[in-house]
């Protein structure tokens, strides 16, 4: 695997987590929402992601990276959980019973995945930063 090989799979990486972080964050800012433009209450959202091969060179070295893939974001989904059923008659969207329905947000799920797409972020990074380092100093090699 050669160092452009090692940024694109970190690149691909980064990408889909930044992508994850951004639904997370709109989860979470919508986790009050009761109405959308659909006329129900939000749906969580979720990142599925997808495995993708690098671009085959040909010869001895992909074969090698035939085994090192990158990571694409494959689609985003909606969470069919039920809403959350919330008493309060004195909202503009509660039914006739009173109730409300909420979106399907877990606060405290979303702050994990928060939490789990950031660190996954920063190891991304770290490692990116590794690979920069190795390829200066093989180049220094020679000097």
């Amino acid at each position: 695997m050669d160092v452009f090989s090692a940024m694109e799979t970190l690149a691909s990486g980064l990408t889909a987590e930044r992508v994850r972080m951004n639904i997370t964050a709109s989860n979470l800012a919508n986790a009050q929402t009761t109405r959308t433009e659909t006329g129900e209450a939000y749906r969580r959202r979720d990142v599925v992601l997808k495995s993708v091969n690098l671009q085959d060179t040909g010869g001895f070295a992909s074969t090698l990276e035939r085994e090192v893939s990158g990571v694409q974001v494959d689609k985003i989904v909606q969470d069919q959980d039920p809403f959350r059923r919330v008493f309060d008659p004195a909202h503009p969207d509660a039914a006739e019973d009173g109730y409300v329905e909420m979106p399907n947000v877990n606060m405290v799920e979303e702050m994990v995945g928060m939490v789990m797409a950031s660190r996954a972020y920063e190891a991304g990074v770290t490692a990116m930063q590794s690979v920069r380092d190795m390829a200066s100093k093989a180049l220094s090699i020679g000097r």
